[in-house]
């Protein structure tokens, strides 16, 4: 499909959806610079520069640069992510979450107002996690803040927890009238919005002799190797023949039929697994933060700095876990097996029903598993990277050009343009019958094909 500039704005409902996603995300990105009552946005910007490669540069990633400048936005669109999780797992062994999941669309509408209310819950208690920790890092070293007190308590909690449920209407806006899905593209709009800087950073570093030559353009060659992995393996599929069964009158004759096939991804859940994760983390960090002087909450902080060890290795479990389980959230087997059933297909050499729910169930499980080992390998890349090039700043180099940065920006972009496409293909099957003198029209308007 030629996705060129004159095939994409000739569509009027394609054009509309484009600009209404750019001007909303720019929207975003403008309010990145509205900073909270009573924070030296500088003086932020330096203390975050000292300490960029531990729980705090992580979560200025994901934030798209806004606890940098301790924006309303600093919170990002994490406590929504939290939210969702929350929900979905009561979906699982809540018996009323579990009805409202069967309902449809009706109780599907019920459980977004229900992750609403617990986002805004969430973002009063980290809202009041972030105040404590700037009135820590206030007593530590004076000049931060402007005011301290109960007061601006109050007045942080409440922008910063007006500028998370702000960030979750615009993705929520993105999702109905842009193109792709709004979270998604909110992060992936953070991430891109720091690729300048770091690009610029490793350019410095090379020019200080902090960094040679010869490991810049290895990174460089790591950065296109994993970008042309991530490609590989998200268009991956593999595809389950499936045979359509014809006939009249009491035969069935599958000779007769159409031949097609399931596709399955190799990474069904996409960058879901590795954003779940990453807020889960990120939860406790923010609470040990909260406590900075005290000796659980310094012990705390190591385990779960994101270059350590012991972070990775439960990243990689976390990753692992919500790999599953959002395959199996969002992909039923039994529901794929029923469905082919009543259009009367099956796959060649499977009966139909159980044995091909079970049948799909066994090689959806091995291609997650797979999924999984892909996903972790490349959100542990920046521990890696860090180990060969132990003098690279983290902000100027792995967190921006591998791990789960690079994931997010790949995905992202791949899901939008085959959403372009399909609108394409959509409008060129409108523009078809057209073409035909109106012969396709007819056959259509008259069931009969006479």
């Amino acid at each position: 499909m030629n996705l060129s500039l004159a095939n994409i704005f000739r569509i009027p409902e394609l054009r509309k959806r484009i600009l209404v996603t750019i001007g909303l995300l720019a929207v975003y990105r403008l309010g990145i610079f509205v900073s909270t009552p009573g924070v030296d946005r500088r003086e932020m910007a330096e203390r975050m520069g000292a300490g960029e490669g531990g729980f705090l540069g992580l979560y200025n990633l994901f934030s798209g640069g806004a606890l940098e400048q301790m924006s309303v936005f600093a919170l990002g669109i994490m406590p929504y992510i939290s939210a969702s999780i929350v929900v979905q797992l009561l979906g699982l062994v809540y018996p009323p979450f579990e009805r409202l999941q069967k309902e449809g669309e009706p109780g599907r509408r019920k459980l977004n107002q229900y992750t609403r209310y617990g986002t805004i819950v969430l973002a009063v208690v980290q809202g009041i996690g972030i105040a404590g920790m700037l009135v820590g890092l206030n007593a530590q070293e004076p000049g931060l803040l402007v005011t301290s007190g109960a007061w601006f308590y109050f007045v942080t909690v409440v922008a910063l927890t007006t500028g998370t449920a702000f960030l979750m209407w615009l993705g929520e806006q993105i999702t109905e009238r842009g193109i792709g899905n709004g979270i998604s593209l909110i992060i992936f709009a953070g991430i891109v919005a720091g690729l300048v800087p770091g690009a610029v950073g490793l350019v410095e570093q090379v020019r200080s002799n902090t960094l040679s030559f010869g490991q810049f353009v290895m990174l460089v060659v790591v950065m296109v190797s994993v970008m042309a992995g991530v490609v590989f393996f998200e268009r991956s599929q593999r595809r389950i023949p499936v045979q359509s069964a014809r006939g009249g009158g009491r035969r069935l004759a599958a000779a007769a039929g159409s031949s097609s096939y399931l596709p399955l991804k190799i990474n069904t859940s996409g960058v879901i697994p590795p954003i779940f994760a990453g807020s889960i983390l990120l939860f406790p960090a923010s609470v040990a933060s909260w406590f900075p002087e005290a000796s659980w909450s310094l012990t705390l902080s190591a385990l779960l700095d994101p270059m350590s060890w012991s972070y990775n290795t439960v990243y990689v479990v976390l990753i692992v876990f919500f790999c599953f389980f959002y395959t199996a959230v969002t992909f039923n087997t039994v529901d794929v097996a029923d469905n082919m059933r009543r259009q009367n297909s099956f796959i060649p050499g499977i009966r139909p029903g159980k044995m091909t729910a079970e049948y799909i169930d066994r090689v959806l499980t091995r291609l997650t598993a797979g999924g999984a080992v892909y996903l972790s390998a490349v959100c542990v890349l920046p521990v890696v990277l860090l180990g060969y090039f132990g003098s690279v700043s983290a902000m100027g180099g792995p967190f921006f050009y591998g791990g789960t940065s690079l994931l997010i920006v790949v995905s992202v972009g791949l899901d939008t343009v085959q959403q372009i496409e399909g609108y394409l293909i959509t409008q060129n099957y409108e523009e078809q019958p057209t073409a035909k003198s109106g012969r396709i029209r007819d056959r259509v308007e008259d069931p009969s094909g006479t």
